[in-house]
């Protein structure tokens, strides 16, 4: 693997990690969304999560080739402790190990700032097909994600019904009282 580097998210990245969410709004089941956010809406979400969480760019040869960042799981205090994780990669460079590196990056600057609780919500289907594949709760697996629930037919996309599944990982101990 050649060299990868990791920073955070700043603003003016938002047309080229728009550029890679575009793909998975237009032609994949990965992302909910029907249409692609105008970049005035991008560069907003990207706001919002600066002013708490994470947002991680990996770099290859000056070129960002995928992004990662953590957001509220449920706005409520007793939730501080848990966030809701996402990762975009470009395709032409996924199994090349990026995604991991750049997930673990993630997950060592939520350590940082106390979160104990990684969630991710993804798509996944009991039959593979043109717009999802379980890649996704298979790359989460690898990456020491455990499912804990399923919410069945719960997202339609191209005319299809996928199911939302909900995978953690815990980032630290949780001390008991």
């Amino acid at each position: 693997m050649s060299e990868l580097n990791i920073r955070s998210a700043e603003i003016w990245d938002a047309q080229e990690l728009l550029d890679i969410y575009r793909p998975y709004v237009e032609n994949t089941a990965i992302s909910f969304e029907y249409d692609v956010p105008a970049i005035e809406e991008f560069r907003h979400r990207m706001e919002t999560i600066l002013l708490k969480y994470p947002y991680l760019v990996a770099v290859h040869e000056g070129e960002i080739v995928g992004y990662a960042y953590a957001s509220t799981f449920k706005d409520r205090k007793a939730y501080d402790w848990s966030v809701e994780t996402t990762i975009y990669m470009k395709e032409s460079m996924k199994g090349k190990g990026y995604g991991k590196t750049l997930y673990l990056a993630l997950e060592e600057e939520l350590q940082k700032r106390n979160i104990l609780n990684a969630n991710a919500c993804i798509a996944v289907t009991e039959k593979e097909d043109p717009y999802l594949t379980n890649g996704s709760m298979q790359f989460h697996e690898r990456m020491g994600y455990k499912a804990v629930g399923t919410f069945h037919y719960s997202g339609k996309k191209f005319g299809r019904w996928y199911h939302m599944m909900w995978m953690e990982k815990m980032l630290g101990e949780h001390i008991k009282m």
